[in-house]
């Protein structure tokens, strides 16, 4: 179980790095707001977001599992 922990972990860290940054075109007065309000993620980018949300509740399950096991 924690060998399958530490591939969730691995897995996560390299998914979320591959992430673009979502605060890289913000402003600090919000004026680019309006530009980006509407912007849908597709194809991969839309893959690697429900990936990372995938992953990071496997690796909370697999924490409880292990923690009670």
């Amino acid at each position: 179980m924690k060998i399958l922990l530490l591939i969730i972990s691995i897995l996560l860290i390299a998914i979320v790095l591959l992430q673009s940054s979502k605060a890289e075109t913000a402003s600090l007065n919000g004026a680019n707001d309006a530009l980006f309000k509407n912007r849908k993620e597709r194809g991969g980018e839309l893959f690697i977001t429900r990936l990372t949300a995938v992953l990071g509740v496997a690796f909370f399950v697999v924490c409880i599992v292990i923690t009670y096991f």
